[in-house]
C-alpha cells in the first residue's frame, strides 16, 4: 500500500514538472512555432500536392513526415545552433521607412561579407538554412538514400514553414517589445487550434521552382509585410474587448488553463481577413513544392524501388508510434 502511494505521488509529481517544461518551452524565443498541430497540418497536406511519382513513396511514410515535422524544434535543446535556423530578425538590418533587404544579401557568402557570419546567426538564419537543406534533400535523392529523404523532407518542412509565420521576421517576436506578451502563441497556436479546421486546403499541385532561393526569400518578405496588421489588429481587438473578455480558462486534461479566450480569438482572426490561413496555405504549396523541386533537381529518379534497411525501420517505427493514438489522419489525395 504504501508503495503504491508513493508510485501515485511521483506520477503526480513528474506530471507537475513536465507541464511546467512545456510552460516554459511556450514563453521562450527558442521555443517558438506554429504549434506542433501546425507543422504536422502543414507537412501531411504538403504530400497531397505531389505528383503521383513522388507521392506514392511519401504516402507510404506519412506518418513519420508528419510527427518528424517537429524534430528541428525538439533539437533545440541539444544543439546550440538550431535555434538560429526557424527565424530572421528582419529589423535589425534596416531603420524604419526602409527596404528591409536594401543590405542584406540573399546569397550566404555576400551577406557574411557585408555582415559577419556570427551577426547571421545572432538574428537568424531561416532563407539560407532553407536552401542549405533543399540541397541535402537533393543530394538523398541523387543517392536514393530513402532514410534521408524522408528525414530532410520532414525537416525543410519544418523550416519553410517558420518562414511564413510574420513574427518569425522580428525581433518583437512575442510582442514584448510592445507589450504584446504571448502574441506569438496566438497567432499560430491558439488561432490554427480554433480554426484551421475551417480552413481550404484544395490548392493545387506542387510546381518547379526554378530559384529556391528567390522563392524562400519572396516568403520571407511576405511575412514581414504582414507584420505592422498582425501587431496592430491585435492592439485594437485588445482595446475594444478589454481585459475582461481578452481571456478565458479552458480545461485542458485535469488542468484549468488560462487562454485567449474564444471570443476574442474569433474577433482577431477576422480582423487580420483571412491572414493565417493565407500563410498557412502558402507555406503548405512551398513545402510541396521544393520536394518536387529537389526530386527534378537531382534528375526525377526512380522511387518506387527504394527500400528501408531494417534498422532504418526500426528508426521511422519508433517516431511514427507518436501518431498512433491520433485518428485524425487519413490517406486522401487533392489530385
Amino acid at each position: 500500500m504504501a508503495n503504491s502511494l508513493n508510485f501515485s505521488k511521483l506520477k503526480r509529481f513528474f506530471g507537475l514538472i513536465l507541464l511546467g517544461l512545456l510552460f516554459t518551452r511556450s514563453q521562450t524565443k527558442q521555443n517558438t512555432q506554429w504549434g506542433f498541430a501546425g507543422h504536422q497540418r502543414i507537412n501531411e497536406f504538403a504530400v497531397y500536392l505531389l505528383p503521383a511519382e513522388v507521392q506514392a513513396v511519401f504516402i507510404q511514410h506519412l506518418p513519420y513526415l508528419i510527427s518528424q515535422s517537429v524534430a528541428p524544434d525538439q533539437r533545440r535543446y541539444a544543439v546550440e545552433a538550431e535555434a538560429a535556423r526557424h527565424y530572421i530578425d528582419l529589423d535589425h538590418y534596416y531603420h524604419k521607412g526602409q527596404d528591409p533587404f536594401w543590405n542584406l544579401p540573399q546569397n550566404w557568402q555576400e551577406a557574411i561579407d557585408c555582415h559577419s557570419e556570427d551577426t547571421l546567426q545572432a538574428y537568424g538564419i531561416v532563407p539560407w538554412h532553407v536552401l542549405r537543406m533543399k540541397y541535402r534533400l537533393q543530394k538523398a535523392f541523387e543517392t536514393q538514400d530513402l532514410a534521408l529523404i524522408l528525414k530532410y523532407a520532414a525537416e525543410i518542412g519544418h523550416y519553410i514553414a517558420d518562414a511564413h509565420v510574420p513574427l518569425h521576421t522580428t525581433e518583437n517576436y512575442n510582442g514584448q517589445l510592445t507589450n504584446q506578451y504571448g502574441i506569438h502563441g496566438l497567432w499560430e497556436s491558439r488561432l490554427i487550434e480554433l480554426q484551421a479546421e475551417n480552413y481550404n486546403y484544395w490548392i493545387g499541385k506542387a510546381t518547379y521552382l526554378p530559384s529556391v532561393q528567390k522563392a524562400i526569400w519572396a516568403a520571407v518578405r511576405a511575412s514581414h509585410v504582414a507584420l505592422d496588421s498582425v501587431l496592430q489588429f491585435e492592439k485594437k481587438v485588445s482595446t475594444e474587448l478589454g481585459l475582461s473578455e481578452k481571456y478565458a480558462y479552458e480545461q485542458r486534461g485535469s488542468t484549468l488553463t488560462k487562454v485567449y479566450s474564444r471570443k476574442f480569438c474569433d474577433a482577431y482572426h477576422k480582423s487580420l481577413n483571412g491572414m493565417v490561413e493565407r500563410r498557412l496555405r502558402a507555406a503548405i504549396l512551398m513545402v510541396s513544392s521544393v520536394w518536387y523541386t529537389a526530386w527534378v533537381d537531382a534528375g526525377q529518379p526512380g522511387l518506387s524501388q527504394l527500400k528501408l534497411q531494417t534498422d532504418q525501420k526500426n528508426d521511422l517505427s519508433e517516431n511514427d508510434s507518436i501518431l498512433k493514438t491520433h485518428s485524425r489522419w487519413k490517406q486522401r489525395s487533392c489530385h
